[in-house]
């Protein structure tokens, strides 16, 4: 076996390992750089282009079935699944090109092949071929889709999301389980792209969103376009020679068994961290397994290991991970000098339609009495009625005496621009007097946010200038 020593050793290539790599090799060249599977992150793999490649057929198919409401006469002769396909995998491949790219400009002397586990705190093995003694380890493994039990009779038909692009055809049906931001992104793409799907979740949940009000108008809208139960009874998943067999009891209470042509299973996803033989170290873990680390600065415990991206399930979002991964690396190479970080506002975007987005705190978070709500419909609202997107509702939470925006949740049109104003603005703490006075144009989308915000304005009975802190719910309390 052949013995090494480095500064820093990072597990995964994908978008926060690379951070980390790039990172690091600002204060040392003396870097081991991991991967086992292929290079490209799950952001362009599996994840967020080709998925978007995915919504972005399905809405050329939409405008054309609603072209008639703006008296547009158009129909929809054919959609060619092959070629749907055909373009989604071209694309899809473009952009993991470019990530396979980036990893080939690394130094061939950092790059090793195959597992990587620990045989002792600051030790790694490969494959049995190679021994590394790091003074830092980076963990950046990723995560992988997490398959529940009721799925264990079903092979061949049980897909997760990375299979879906790999699809040579669009499918005739597909049952979804999960309406989380997969699978409804997946599962209304699919829907608008000609394939008889129906999306079952449990306890309720709809894409990240937590506010009651939003939370219901949100399964609602979505369930007037596609069967959506957000809190499905499933009694039996049975894969049969030509599909598989799903019985649940319907939005009605009867039970019935519908077949499907495929499962798909996007029931969340896990951190690859079962494999990388942490029972061998001392690190800290938490009950279900997982490092037990410091999201200011990733670092676990009081080790000199830090875990980033997905592996660490805080913030499994791109560019998270990547602010993650930059943290991480400069904290690994210059341990046991470490610094925390500058997090930067959540932000969360489902690419359903409408759209879902989250901001800042979610209503969940929020401290009973100490806050209030300002809302806008866009049943009326100006500039989405024209395009015929007048489907949505908007809710911003701002602190009773700072006047302080807190968050958002948002279901509505152009959710992900609105998301990102309002990102913007609680990064900056801004008070909502102040987001105000900011110019807003007309005729937009954002006139919506404006309304939205002169409602909480006028429950916090702001002036121009913040009033003084609430005594009993405002800083320092």
């Amino acid at each position: 076996m052949k013995d090494i020593n480095v500064d820093v050793a990072i597990i995964g290539t994908g978008t926060a390992g690379m951070g980390a790599y790039r990172s690091a090799l600002k204060d040392t060249d003396n870097i081991a750089l991991i991967e086992a599977g292929k290079y490209g992150t799950t952001c362009a793999r599996v994840g967020c282009m080709p998925s978007k490649l995915l919504i972005a057929a399905a809405e050329a198919a939409h405008g054309v079935e609603r072209a008639h409401k703006f008296g547009v006469k158009a129909e929809i002769t054919r959609i060619d699944g092959k070629a749907v396909m055909k373009r989604i995998k071209s694309e899809r491949d473009r952009f993991v090109g470019f990530v396979t790219e980036s990893v080939a400009d690394f130094d061939p002397k950092h790059l090793y092949r195959g597992y990587a586990r620990f045989v002792g705190d600051n030790i790694l093995e490969i494959e049995g071929h190679t021994r590394i003694t790091a003074k830092s380890i980076v963990i950046a493994t990723g995560s992988s889709p997490a398959i529940p039990p009721i799925f264990g009779d079903v092979t061949d038909r049980l897909l997760i999301n990375d299979d879906v692009f790999e699809w040579d055809d669009l499918p005739g049906s597909v049952a979804v389980f999960g309406p989380g931001v997969i699978g409804l992104e997946i599962g209304q793409a699919l829907h608008r792209l000609g394939v008889r799907i129906q999306i079952f979740g449990r306890g309720g949940q709809v894409g990240p969103l937590s506010d009651p009000e939003i939370l219901d108008y949100t399964a609602r809208t979505l369930g007037q376009e596609f069967y959506l139960n957000a809190d499905a009874h499933v009694t039996k998943v049975k894969n049969q020679s030509d599909g598989v067999d799903i019985t649940y009891m319907d939005l009605d209470g009867q039970e019935i068994t519908k077949q499907f042509d495929y499962v798909i299973a996007a029931t969340g996803r896990r951190p690859n961290v079962d494999g990388l033989g942490l029972g061998n170290t001392s690190l800290p873990l938490d009950s279900l397994g997982l490092p037990v680390f410091d999201p200011y600065t990733l670092q676990i415990g009081d080790h000199p290991v830090f875990i980033a991206g997905d592996a660490n399930d805080d913030r499994p979002l791109l560019h998270e991970a990547a602010d993650e991964g930059r943290m991480a690396g400069r904290n690994a190479a210059n341990f046991p000098d470490i610094q925390a970080g500058k997090r930067t506002t959540p932000l969360g975007v489902v690419f359903s339609d409408p759209q879902i987005a989250t901001v800042g705190q979610p209503y969940s978070s929020l401290t009973p009495g100490c806050f209030a709500i300002g809302e806008v419909s866009f049943e009326g609202q100006g500039r989405s009625r024209t395009m015929l997107v007048n489907k949505g509702l908007l809710h911003v939470y701002a602190e009773q005496g700072s006047g302080l925006l807190l968050g958002a949740e948002i279901f509505g049109p152009r959710a992900e621009h609105l998301a990102h104003l309002l990102a913007w603005c609680h990064q900056q703490r801004m008070t909502i007097s102040e987001i105000l006075a900011m110019p807003f144009y007309h005729p937009v989308i954002e006139e919506g946010l404006r309304t939205a915000l002169r409602d909480v304005n006028s429950k916090l009975h702001l002036g121009p200038t913040p009033a003084p802190g609430c005594i009993d719910c405002g800083p320092g309390a």
